[in-house]
């Protein structure tokens, strides 16, 4: 049965987890990576090993065993625990993810979407430990508009799947940039430039600040980061909104708590790509999109 502490766990694992089965135990390895050991003046090292160790008195109980966690690599962190095959919690771990044993191929358990909202909850949380990042670079345009980037790499139904259990969070999501020629690289100048495989690339699930505060993270940096960036959109959207007729004493979420589908639709056509038809790609998206949108209906991301 699903509870907060196993559905945090199951989305670590969907996020960065790998499955690895011997004859007669499993360990189950989950990767935390963070971008720099500084940013935006926070010691991002010493928050995962801060942050690991409350993760792991938090999954003690549950996992029932001795869980190891390595902080020493600059970039990366990883927690693990091995168990016997037969072992309840992982009979339990492989019916949920139904056998997968990679992040590269697994999806979000049917019995997530359907859970209550605490339980969908600490599974992004889970997920977004391991996935997503926010810094000051992530900003889309203007000074209210800083992001929450979810990044997931190769698996393109996850990325779907985590984009529809926001929205049913109530969380939009500002923009998807799909790993694929039309969305990375759409005017092919990278592709002129000599770079023919520049789009493949990591997919970038975008979230305003603001947003994201609804769910959160575990990750003592992150969370950090969050409240700092989501409090300077807030900041910065009450002045630059003063002097506007529309906006003028209308809250951020006017702009921004907006899924695709209810904001206005530019039809701009994209140049073919020669990559489009790359074997690269999944054949479920090896053809030609003009935008984003486009792409995210086809793949089961609407209304």
């Amino acid at each position: 049965m699903l509870n907060p502490d196993i559905a945090y766990l199951l989305g670590m694992i969907v996020g960065k987890g790998q499955i690895i089965r011997g004859n007669r135990d499993t360990e189950i390895v989950i990767d935390i990576p963070h971008k720099n050991l500084m940013i935006e003046g926070e010691n991002t090292q010493q928050s995962v090993k801060s942050s690991l160790l409350d993760i792991v008195g938090r999954l003690k109980t549950l996992v029932g065993t001795d869980m190891e966690w390595d902080t020493s690599r600059p970039n990366i962190a990883h927690i693990s625990f091995s168990k016997p095959n037969g072992d309840y919690l992982i009979r339990t771990i492989n019916t949920y993810l139904k056998n997968h044993v990679s992040w590269r191929d697994v999806r979000i358990p049917t019995e997530i979407f359907s859970a209550t909202k605490d339980i969908k909850l600490e599974f992004l949380r889970g997920i977004a430990d391991v996935t997503a990042h926010i810094r000051k670079s992530n900003v889309a345009w203007k000074d209210y508009e800083n992001r929450v980037y979810v990044e997931i790499m190769v698996n393109w139904d996850l990325c779907i799947d985590i984009a529809n259990l926001l929205k049913e969070l109530d969380v939009p999501v500002q923009t998807i940039r799909f790993a694929h020629p039309n969305i990375v690289d759409p005017n092919l100048k990278k592709y002129n430039e000599g770079s023919k495989e520049f789009w493949n690339k990591e997919h970038q699930i975008k979230v305003w600040a603001e947003e994201f505060e609804k769910v959160g993270f575990n990750i003592d940096h992150k969370n950090k980061l969050l409240k700092k960036f989501a409090k300077l959109n807030r900041d910065n959207w009450k002045e630059a909104s003063k002097n506007s007729k529309k906006y003028k004493d209308k809250p951020i979420s006017d702009i921004h708590h907006k899924f695709y589908w209810e904001t206005k639709e530019i039809n701009r056509k994209k140049p073919k790509h020669p990559e489009e038809k790359s074997t690269k790609l999944p054949s479920k998206v090896r053809k030609h999109f003009d935008s984003w949108k486009e792409m995210s209906k086809e793949l089961g991301y609407d209304e």
